[in-house]
């Protein structure tokens, strides 16, 4: 029998005990007996159950003083109170004292097998919340400090740099600007300044601009009272209230209208704001941490930021720079990430074999860390016999070097091209189109595969 099925009774009436013990043995119940509290106490002790059928006239203690010695010291254990004495005044007691149900002698048989069964249901979906929400704090927990340690996982010198000015101005309420292209880590930063803030005990409010449509971002971020708009059918406080006493974040803010930019303005320098209906201000008492994938000088010509709101936050700015640039970084993230996901699987870690290792150093990473993540979950999942290899990597990854970048489909520089320039290129594009291929690569082009040969030699492409 299975321990979600054990059930406990208590109750000073042989004949009722015998009786109880026959009914519920014979629908699959794992039961035990106690003539007297102190025998059914110790018996939780010993062995705890899910569900106890509890009488109120014991010989050596109150049903209702059992009942709370029961749900203080096993909460999750459903009661039901079985009994003769079946006052209005005893069953709401009962009820209040956290008893599942109460249920009078005599009994229908079929009326106690269906309130039991709806008893342990309960105290199953309360166990199966309750291991949920350890496995969500063990992972948060996790998370958390895997989020807040830079050193371990990036390594080179900019990112070393990146972790001396977080040290120093986490703990200010200095407003913060992260910039860098998507993938590189910008929200990861953004946690880890927040948790090392004085704000930290509260959780970080996030908002991506680029998310909602425009006609949304304000309510999204003011909040709204009910009848501000149509649709709007409850009061929604908003991300600004939502952050008070702790950090607001805002992802892609250059994607935020320009009008509702100059409106946040205000937010920052008054530390009030108004919710879209509403005719009362609000004090807003959060730190702000902003992000933009992109680069600020071409942002603020186009419009897209405002300059009086680029320097109200630009406190401090921490540009993130792309992994193609600090490939340091690469062999520690990697080892970061193959424990992580062999966790997750549970399955031993997979070593890197020496060849798919350069593939990932070679590789220009235009998806940053986020493409390095994934690709990484993805050769752990197909790693077979502990071990990946270049046919377990992302077929991009595997394409050798010089077809990489017409994979990607990177505009040819600019100005005029000669003959040569177009023949290499549409050969690389072919070659790409063919994943490598040369005979396939060749047929695409029209010409035999010894004039892809030479041309390749021509043109110095090692494939």
């Amino acid at each position: 029998m299975t321990e979600s099925r054990r059930i406990l009774i208590i109750d000073d009436e042989r004949p009722i005990l015998l009786t109880l013990e026959a009914l519920l043995g014979r629908h699959g119940y794992q039961t035990e007996t106690a003539s007297t509290a102190a025998g059914g106490l110790r018996a939780l002790r010993n062995k705890p159950a899910s569900l106890v059928l509890l009488d109120l006239q014991l010989p050596d203690a109150e049903g209702l003083q059992m009942l709370d010695q029961i749900k203080s010291a096993h909460p999750e254990t459903q009661v039901v109170i079985l009994t003769a004495h079946d006052t209005l005044s005893n069953a709401i007691e009962s009820i209040k004292r956290g008893a599942y149900h109460f249920i009078s002698k005599p009994y229908a048989p079929e009326e106690l097998l269906s309130l039991v069964e709806k008893a342990l249901e309960k105290q199953s979906l309360l166990r199966e919340t309750e291991e949920l929400r350890q496995k969500t704090q063990q992972l948060e927990k996790r998370l958390e400090i895997a989020e807040t340690r830079l050193t371990p996982v990036f390594q080179s010198k900019v990112m070393q740099e990146i972790e001396e000015l977080v040290n120093a101005m986490a703990p200010s309420e200095a407003n913060v600007l992260i910039t860098g292209e998507s993938g590189v880590g910008k929200e990861v930063i953004a946690n880890i300044i927040h948790h090392r803030s004085r704000r930290a005990e509260k959780q970080m409010v996030k908002l991506n601009c680029a998310a909602f449509p425009q006609t949304m971002i304000e309510g999204e971020l003011f909040g709204y009272v009910k009848g501000a708009f149509t649709g709007a059918m409850n009061d929604f406080p908003g991300m600004i209230a939502e952050a008070n006493d702790s950090t607001l974040f805002l992802d892609e803010i250059s994607d935020m209208p320009a009008d509702l930019q100059t409106r946040f303005l205000r937010v920052l320098q008054e530390r009030e704001y108004r919710p879209l209906g509403s005719t009362r201000s609000l004090k807003a008492n959060f730190r702000l941490i902003a992000a933009t994938n992109r680069p600020v000088a071409q942002a603020l010509a186009e419009n897209r930021l405002r300059s009086d709101l680029y320097y109200r936050l630009n406190t401090f700015q921490i540009e993130v720079p792309p992994l193609r640039e600090r490939k340091q970084d690469i062999p520690p993230l990697v080892a970061f990430f193959v424990k992580q996901f062999a966790q997750q699987l549970g399955k031993p870690e997979p070593a890197i074999g020496p060849d798919a290792f350069q593939k990932l150093l070679d590789y220009a990473w235009p998806g940053n860390v986020r493409e390095l993540q994934n690709a990484i979950e993805y050769a752990v999942v197909l790693a077979r016999q502990n071990l990946v290899g270049v046919k377990e990597l992302p077929a991009e990854i595997q394409l050798p070097a010089a077809l990489q970048q017409s994979e990607r489909g990177v505009a040819p520089p600019q100005g005029v091209q000669s003959l040569d320039d177009v023949e290499r290129r549409t050969i690389l594009e072919a070659l790409a189109q063919c994943h490598g291929n040369k005979k396939k690569a060749a047929q695409l082009l029209g010409i035999q595969r010894p004039t892809l040969y030479n041309k390749l030699k021509r043109y110095a492409i090692e494939l």
